[in-house]
């Protein structure tokens, strides 16, 4: 199957009882826009916010910048999650600025360069934690535990190539790195298993800059702390969600 964008997200900064934010505003609830969005490098985290026009990013400490420009997640996965829930789970629901069909999001490598529409370039870099605004958002009892448990958490992307991407368009797999640090394997070294966190420094410069931090100071011995709780929410992981 032929891996597509199902649908463009981007969501407005509003109110909510489940953000940490100073504000107390998310921009977790994503909905499907017409027509093209441009996707751009928003600059360094901390100072830029999402990666696509019109995204809002409501806590800036922990959420967008280069790195975590845009966030994918596959409908294969929201169609699983809608069997287990008994719910109906619109695209942009998780959060996520861009709906794949066909796309294998979580065994994509880090450093995997992906061609959407005719000249956007992204670059996965990590996979997304799920936390207190997201657990919030979808209001299911033990949500961050189970969806741990199920490792298909979507990937983070950073802008190689600006452009415009738009719902129907191909996503071609036009780079894939000679290593094996899959996204669904970054997941588990930053959760539920912690001694792979050494195994993803083999993706080099192109892992999340906080990730290998992460993995660096554990393999020289310096971080022994237990993986996150069952059920913890903010401050479970140094790597918090894109475009809250």
């Amino acid at each position: 199957m032929e891996g597509r964008v199902l649908t463009v997200n981007v969501g407005r900064a509003r109110k909510v009882a489940y953000t940490s934010a100073p504000s107390g505003e998310t921009g977790i609830g994503k909905a499907p826009v017409e027509g093209p969005v441009r996707v751009a490098d928003p600059g360094p985290k901390g100072e830029g916010g999402g990666g696509l026009a019109g995204d809002a990013v409501c806590d800036r400490r922990h959420h967008g910048g280069s790195d975590q420009a845009v966030y994918a997640f596959a409908r294969e996965e929201l169609d699983r999650w809608e069997r287990e829930l008994g719910r109906t789970l619109p695209n942009g629901r998780f959060g996520e600025n861009l709906t794949t069909r066909g796309v294998d999001v979580d065994g994509a490598l880090l450093g995997e360069r992906w061609r959407i529409g005719p000249s956007l370039v992204l670059e996965v870099t990590n996979a997304r934690v799920p936390c207190r605004t997201f657990a919030g958002r979808l209001d299911e009892a033990g949500w961050v535990r189970r969806f741990t448990e199920h490792g298909a958490p979507g990937a983070y992307l950073r802008v190689v190539v600006p452009g415009e991407v738009r719902a129907g368009d191909r996503v071609e797999v036009v780079r894939r790195p000679d290593h094996d640090v899959t996204v669904a394997l970054a997941f588990r070294a930053m959760t539920t298993r912690r001694e792979l966190l050494p195994l993803v420094l083999a993706a080099g410069e192109a892992a999340h800059p906080e990730l290998r931090a992460l993995a660096r100071q554990y393999a020289a011995g310096l971080d022994r702390v237990p993986a996150p709780a069952r059920g913890a929410g903010p401050g479970a992981s140094p790597l918090r969600e894109a475009g809250h």
